[in-house]
């Protein structure tokens, strides 16, 4: 190749990009959203190396450069918007309830939508239910700022119901954005209908708690949720085993 050193630079930079766009096609195809190539990401160090993250890899748009983890997430927040992707946006909403924590966590919380406090405060787990959720975290010697916390469904259904299929169809792709930017070691699914969403599966958590699942790079482990835990005490006891399996995940053993 002749020419300007300026010239060679542009050249490599078009072969870079053109390389890219083809892992990410090959990913899209896989089905995977958004990746991290950097070879660090598990030490889970301040320095991060920087983020690739797409909302869908399309091999004729560039893949969008980000310095950090935090920085990626920012950036799905603002395609969010103030979404009225589906009609829970005119049913009563006061505002979306996007996720919070550490954008580097090795451990991440997943419930099913915000409820009337989160739809409130705009944080998820926020109410009863979330003062327990902290206390369960703090028992395996985390705080609530290591961890990160969201929801399948970001806006509060009316009555607090359960979210309907086509609302999920169209509030979860942010988090699996939420989920392949943050890279945790776990995903602990709170209750039935956020473990039954993320394993595309109608089994009973009671049938799902217990077991452990590979789910995109991350182990997956079911369990009952907080608000449960309120009018259940008894099934605190199994909430345990299953976060005394997800501390000895964190630690390695």
């Amino acid at each position: 190749m002749r020419g300007s050193n300026e010239d060679k630079n542009r050249a490599w930079d078009r072969i870079a990009v053109q390389e890219l766009e083809g892992h990410l096609e090959f990913f899209g195809e896989l089905g995977v959203e958004g990746v991290r190539r950097d070879a660090q990401w598990r030490s889970r160090t301040s320095d991060q190396a920087p983020v690739i993250e797409t909302s869908e890899p399309v091999p004729s748009q560039p893949a969008v450069l980000f310095s950090s983890p935090g920085e990626a997430l920012a950036a799905i927040r603002q395609d969010l918007g103030e979404c009225t992707r589906c009609k829970l946006h005119g049913l009563g909403r006061r505002q979306i309830v996007f996720g919070v924590g550490n954008p580097a966590a090795d451990l991440m919380f997943v419930g099913e939508a915000p409820g009337a406090d989160e739809d409130i405060q705009g944080e998820p787990f926020v109410g009863r239910a979330g003062q327990l959720l902290t206390k369960i975290i703090e028992a395996i010697e985390l705080r609530r700022e290591d961890v990160y916390i969201a929801n399948v469904i970001k806006c509060r259904p009316p009555g607090n119901r359960n979210p309907e299929p086509d609302e999920v169809e169209q509030c979860e792709p942010f988090l699996f954005r939420q989920i392949d930017t943050i890279k945790p070691k776990v995903i602990v699914a709170l209750g039935k209908f956020a473990a039954q969403s993320l394993l595309r599966t109608a089994d009973p958590i009671t049938r799902l708690r217990g077991r452990e699942y590979k789910y995109r790079d991350a182990i997956l482990i079911p369990t009952y949720h907080p608000a449960y835990l309120l009018r259940t005490p008894s099934a605190k006891r199994d909430v345990w085993e299953d976060m005394k399996r997800v501390r000895a995940i964190l630690k390695g053993e």
